[in-house]
């Protein structure tokens, strides 16, 4: 609207200065005001989100078979997401939970009875795996007789444990890493189908080969989309198991220090032992 206002200004104002005659002036009038009437009609241009409703449902059937692989990806990395998101929140807080029950404990018995309580805790697995070692060699009572059977137990549980919470993580590295040149793969196509349709054309001109370029940008775009999150959340959960790792070696470390007191009298739990050491300290 304004720009067709300066329009018509300028056209009238150029008619009154290039005529001494005002007949001639006047004349110049009307076509100004045919100008500013034929500019005011012009539709407004569409807007960005309708161009690519537009782009998307003029897209040829590789692109669309792209995209249709990307969001299946995008799917699947998210709801891969969430539930990492979930399980490594509720092993966090019955890690804490299982760790306190742990330390106040004065029997190995006492842990073993409450331990399918805090099952989501990757720490479970390793106590209940030494736990189970340390009953096949002394009855459930008394010091261990091999303390390296137990290290093996707790390494053995730490392992699978982790390898349980890793599980479905490289499918978020995958789609990160792929997902981008599937994109391209798409915008490829696409640049080459409209060049074939500008050369089959014959008009090389900006206006026909402009339209197609857009809609193959649009699977590169899809795929970036695609795969930053799948980074992001496939980052984020490797340092989160970084962090499990650690936790798992502290507490096998704790456990054996509880079961190697080789002074342990026969018939004293190796955790009641430890609770009097630590009053006596």
């Amino acid at each position: 609207m304004v720009p067709a206002l300066f329009i018509f200004a300028a056209a009238l104002v150029a008619g009154l200065l290039s005529a001494n005659v005002e007949a001639e002036a006047m004349t110049h009038i009307p076509v100004a005001l045919l100008v500013y009437l034929q500019s005011d009609a012009v539709p407004d241009a569409p807007r960005s989100g309708s161009a690519i409703v537009d782009m998307l449902q003029q897209s040829g059937p590789i692109a669309l078979t792209v995209l249709a692989i990307l969001l299946l990806a995008s799917i699947y990395s998210w709801a891969i997401i969430f539930a990492k998101w979930s399980a490594f929140k509720r092993a966090r807080a019955q890690s804490r939970r299982f760790l306190r029950a742990f330390r106040k404990a004065t029997r190995l018995q006492e842990i073993a009875a409450l331990s399918e309580q805090f099952k989501p805790s990757p720490l479970v697995n390793v106590f209940d795996e030494v736990y189970e070692t340390y009953r096949r060699q002394t009855g459930g009572s008394g010091p261990p007789r091999n303390i390296t059977a137990l290290e093996r137990a707790a390494q053995t549980a730490s392992s699978e444990a982790l390898t349980s919470m890793e599980n479905r993580l490289p499918w978020l590295a995958t789609i990160g890493a792929v997902s981008p040149f599937v994109g391209l793969f798409g915008t490829i196509m696409g640049i080459v189908d409209a060049f074939h349709g500008l050369g089959t054309a014959g008009a090389a001109t900006l206006r026909a080969v402009a339209p197609g370029i857009s809609e193959a940008l649009i699977t590169t775009a899809a795929g970036l989309l695609v795969a930053v999150p799948a980074v992001i959340a496939y980052n984020a959960f490797g340092a989160t198991l970084r962090e499990f790792g650690a936790r798992l070696d502290d507490f096998s470390r704790e456990l054996l220090n509880s079961m190697e007191e080789i002074s342990l009298r026969p018939g004293v739990d190796p955790i009641e032992r430890e609770a009097v050491r630590g009053l006596h300290k």
